[in-house]
Order: structure tokens, then C-alpha cells, then sequence
């Protein structure tokens, strides 16, 4: 019987695919987290801004009729103080991408320099929102740091996947829904213009984004046979308000070398749960556009439609995110030998009428619930990356 439904190289094949270690000793998941650091709240409300000869620093205020535009020179004790950049430059503005397309970089640096006292502003940083318009189809990597790939037991090297969702603001929440909600800290580039050709563009943004998953919709989606065809990331990756980013939107003079000294942390309930150097990704940003480009006509199945990785058949849209992958320290560990036993005793008592495998996907569901491990209702899941921000996001129901 079980060589008609699963033979056992099938299962050592999707145990592997799926970070399954043969000779496990372990009869249960370690959920504990891999970092022991503990952070007052208050460390949340300082971050260091880039001088502006080196790079612009862009945030937004007020409602979508009262927004302004504000170039910050400093973030300190939950205020951020800068320029208001209508009255520097004497016209309305609100977005930082059509600021820059249309002046450059000379032009607002020149007004940061020379504003007058009036134009000066100071706001709390719980005041901020998105700090720029963005797309709604963006461009992700998967286990793009070495060490996540480990944890994940990933093999085969970064891979590419679409993220569909409207961004959200860097205070919005982030419903833990009936799943196993994970958190993801990444550095994400942005495109300021459209993107016609596989390599990188003249000028790039940069902002914090937290890339939320669903593991179990991703395990129940995610193919098998070829995870680094991305299949089942998008659809267990794409939900509302799993894509908020930071309340800081910066453009570098120089945006590899900027990237290259950024340090990336997450934290829980102040705990720190990632923490890496942006220059750890195996693909740079250069190779990031050249891989991305390389896959340009791929496929992916969402939701049962077809989608393709950018928007856009002709390139790269403006506005799109270029995510560069997560670092270690997630939730997400790898199935155990317990939930392999505990999902194929399942299968073999009478559960034939699906694939063995979705038994030991069950298991690891059941006992991720049981454990409480996965993110949870009051939960707050913090980024804080010196010269790019903050992103708060409190967990509900």
C-alpha cells in the first residue's frame, strides 16, 4: 500500500525539500528563538540618520489631504526633526519619488542646507505614515541569507517569487488570522523609475519592509518537487497588511555602499528574534536585478491565476519593491521526526484520500498551535535599522 500511494524515496525526497533531516533525534520542534537580547522600548525611539551629503532621508506627515513631505536630519526621543520641504522649496509637494525624478539630488540637498529656521519642523514619530507611494506588485527573494536557508534547510541557492499586496504604513497591525503568522525583517530597494533592462538603475530607494508569512497556507501550497520555482510563496505571502515598511524612505548618494554597513534586527516583546548585516545576502542588489530580469517571463500560480514576477510584461515598474530576503531567526523551523511519525501513523490509519505528506504538514500545524510559537494576538513585532527607521506592528486578532 504505501508503495501506491507515496514510495518511501518520494517521501525522503519532499522530507528533504521541506528541511527534513534524516537521522533526526529530535521528537519536537525547537521553537525557542535563537537570540537571548532583551531591549527597553524606549531603545525604539532613536535611529541615526545619514548626513544628507551621503544620503536624503524622506518622511511623511498628517492625513492624505494634510500630508507633509519632510527631509529629516535627526530621530531622537520618538521625534523626528528635518525640513518641511513645500515651504523650502516653495511649492506643494508630497511624495519623495516625484520630488526626486523631477529635481535630483543636488536641488533638495541644497534646500536641507539652506532652509530657513521657519521651514524647520519637528513631529512625532507616531505621526509618521508610509513615507513614499508604492506599488502593489513587487519582487521577492527567498532564502537569500545563507544562514535562513540553513534554518530552513533550503537547498539550491536564493530563488525569486511576486509579492501582491498594497503596502501598509509603518504603525499599521497585523492580524495573526488562523494560521501560523511569521515575521521577516528585509532591506527592500526601490525603484524610482521604470526598470527596461536586467540591471541595476542610476539611483535606487531603500526603506524597511517586514515580509509577514503564512506558514501554513505556504506549506500547503509550496511545491515540492522544485522549491526554488517559488510556487505557494506568493499566495502564502500575500494578504492584507502583510507588507508594511519603515517610516523612513532614504536615497543614497552612493546605495551600494550605503546598503553595504546597514545592520538588519527584528524584535518580539522587545526580544531580539533576527539580527544580520544586509552585505550577508548571497545576491547583491546587482545580482538581484540581473536574476530577476532572467525570470521575467516565469509563471506563478496564485490564488489559481497565473501571475507573472513583475507587473509589467516591459520591465520593472516605478514604485516597486525589490525585496532582498530574510535573515535567521524566524519562527519557521524544520519539520520533525515527530510530526513525521505522528503524520504517517495518520495517513496509514485511514487518511489515504489525501497525500501522506499533507498528514505530516498536519502534525506540524497542530503542534506549531499547541506550542504557541507562532506569532499571537498582542503580540508587538518591532524592525529597527539605524538610517532607515522603525516599523511597529501590534498583533490582533
Amino acid at each position: 500500500m504505501l508503495d501506491v500511494f507515496i514510495s518511501p524515496s518520494r517521501l525522503v525526497r519532499m522530507s528533504v525539500l521541506l528541511g527534513l533531516a534524516l537521522g533526526l533525534s529530535a521528537c519536537a520542534a525547537d521553537w525557542e528563538p535563537v537570540f537571548d537580547k532583551t531591549v527597553d522600548a524606549q531603545f525604539f525611539d532613536t535611529v541615526a540618520i545619514a548626513p544628507p551629503e551621503d544620503a536624503l532621508t524622506f518622511a511623511r506627515a498628517g492625513g492624505d489631504k494634510t500630508r507633509r513631505l519632510i527631509a529629516v536630519t535627526a530621530y531622537e526621543n520618538g521625534n523626528v526633526k528635518g525640513v518641511d520641504l513645500s515651504g523650502a522649496l516653495g511649492r506643494s509637494l508630497d511624495d519623495p519619488i516625484d520630488l526626486f525624478v523631477e529635481s535630483g539630488y543636488d536641488v533638495i540637498l541644497e534646500a536641507v542646507n539652506e532652509a530657513s529656521p521657519a521651514f524647520q519642523t519637528s513631529v512625532a514619530v507616531t505621526d509618521l505614515v508610509a513615507p513614499v507611494d508604492l506599488a502593489s506588485h513587487h519582487v521577492a527573494a527567498g532564502t537569500n541569507f545563507p544562514e535562513h536557508a540553513g534554518e530552513a534547510s533550503v537547498e539550491g541557492g536564493p530563488f525569486m517569487f511576486p509579492k501582491i499586496v498594497v503596502p501598509t504604513g509603518p504603525h499599521s497591525p497585523i492580524s495573526a488570522g488562523d494560521g501560523l503568522l511569521d515575521y521577516e525583517v528585509e532591506l527592500a530597494w526601490v525603484t524610482m523609475e521604470p526598470v527596461t533592462k536586467g540591471r541595476s538603475p542610476q539611483h535606487l530607494g531603500l526603506i524597511a519592509c517586514n515580509d509577514y508569512t503564512d506558514r501554513a497556507k505556504l506549506l500547503a501550497n509550496v511545491n515540492l518537487d522544485d522549491i526554488e520555482s517559488g510556487e505557494g510563496f506568493t499566495t502564502g505571502k500575500s494578504f492584507p497588511g502583510s507588507l508594511p515598511v519603515g517610516d523612513l524612505f532614504v536615497v543614497p548618494r552612493d546605495y551600494r555602499a550605503f546598503a553595504a554597513g546597514l545592520q538588519l534586527r527584528l524584535y518580539v516583546n522587545n526580544r531580539l528574534r533576527q539580527r544580520s548585516s544586509a552585505a550577508e545576502a548571497i545576491w547583491n542588489v546587482d545580482e538581484l536585478f540581473v536574476q530577476a530580469w532572467a525570470r521575467r517571463e516565469m509563471t506563478y500560480n496564485h490564488l489559481g491565476e497565473d501571475v507573472l514576477l513583475f507587473a509589467s510584461s516591459d520591465g520593472i515598474p516605478a514604485r516597486t519593491l525589490m525585496m532582498s530576503g530574510t535573515p535567521h531567526g524566524t519562527v519557521f523551523r524544520s519539520v520533525s521526526l515527530n510530526h513525521i511519525v505522528s503524520g504517517i501513523s495518520s495517513w496509514l490509519s485511514g487518511g489515504w484520500d489525501r497525500p501522506a505528506f499533507d498528514h505530516v504538514i498536519d502534525a506540524y500545524i497542530d503542534d506549531a498551535h499547541d506550542a504557541g510559537a507562532y506569532l499571537q494576538p498582542g503580540d508587538e513585532v518591532v524592525i529597527h535599522i539605524e538610517h532607515l527607521g522603525v516599523i511597529r506592528n501590534e498583533v490582533a486578532r
